[in-house]
């Protein structure tokens, strides 16, 4: 069934790979919210979106209700990082520009759950990399999953998803370049400010920035953000006939524009 779903008459790539053409990481998550909307409706084909950002820290809604969040926040700022709160599941992450960001985008299929989703992008991401590619959770990486990706026991991927009518995205994170350790010991650094020992409802993980590292430090070949991103679109025309790009229609502007809208609301309240 997940070699079903990859394999798609068409594919749609939209390419967001420039950290410069998005500087807030906030349109990202309502991008993906309008095309998963689009392919639900029938009006786009099964979508694959890259996209790069500058310095942000991106949290999830149990991050927000960290009991001095506000200090965290500081903290982060300080060091240089933007920080958004995303609508799909999970914990803080770091990107920048070594980390890539992959959301492929189908339309709903009967017997593909949420399990089936996840596994939809590991199958995927096994097809990249040429190297023994473990899933389960390192449980003291920053957001921690039971399909986080590892070699070697060392976290460089993390896996959402989203899901609306009539379509879902799966969203991965590779760290591709640049020190996963160094991005772990700023997560932990947010915790200890955002958290400062208080007891709290919700688990947040005690981070060890050994655990992470990125693919450049992992493989033994050099990568890069764009040998990674043409290795991508090469699989994609493997599961395909066809990769076309085109514009955002009239109306996915319209439904980006309400989901971002929606982002920016919430990001407020926090």
């Amino acid at each position: 069934m997940i070699s079903s779903i990859l394999q798609q008459p068409e594919y749609r790539l939209v390419d967001h790979s420039d950290p410069e053409l998005h500087t807030s990481a906030l349109p990202s998550f309502a991008y993906d919210d309008a095309l998963a909307t689009s392919v639900g409706a029938g009006t786009s084909p099964a979508t694959a979106r890259l996209w790069v950002h500058p310095k942000t820290v991106v949290l999830g809604i149990p991050d927000a209700r960290l009991p001095y969040i506000s200090e965290g926040i500081d903290y982060l700022e300080e060091e240089g990082y933007s920080v958004v709160v995303r609508n799909s599941g999970g914990l803080a992450v770091v990107l920048d520009e070594g980390v890539l960001n992959l959301s492929l985008i189908f339309p709903e299929t009967k017997g593909v759950d949420i399990h089936g989703g996840y596994d939809v992008m590991v199958e995927f991401i096994r097809s990249l990399i040429d190297a023994d590619i473990d899933v389960y959770e390192i449980s003291r990486s920053y957001c921690p999953g039971d399909y986080d990706l590892s070699i070697d026991g060392r976290k460089f991927a993390g896996i959402s998803q989203r899901r609306v009518k009539g379509g879902f995205a799966v969203q991965i994170y590779l760290d591709v370049t640049g020190s996963g350790q160094q991005r772990a010991e700023l997560i932990r650094n947010f915790y200890d400010t955002a958290k400062k020992g208080e007891e709290t409802k919700f688990s947040f993980p005690d981070i060890d920035p050994s655990v992470m590292a990125s693919l450049n430090e992992l493989l033994e070949e050099t990568v890069t953000i764009e040998s990674i991103t043409e290795r991508i679109k090469d699989r994609l025309r493997h599961y395909s006939d066809s990769v076309i790009s085109y514009p955002l229609t009239d109306q996915e502007v319209e439904w980006l524009s309400k989901r971002t809208e929606q982002m920016v609301s919430r990001n407020k309240r926090v």
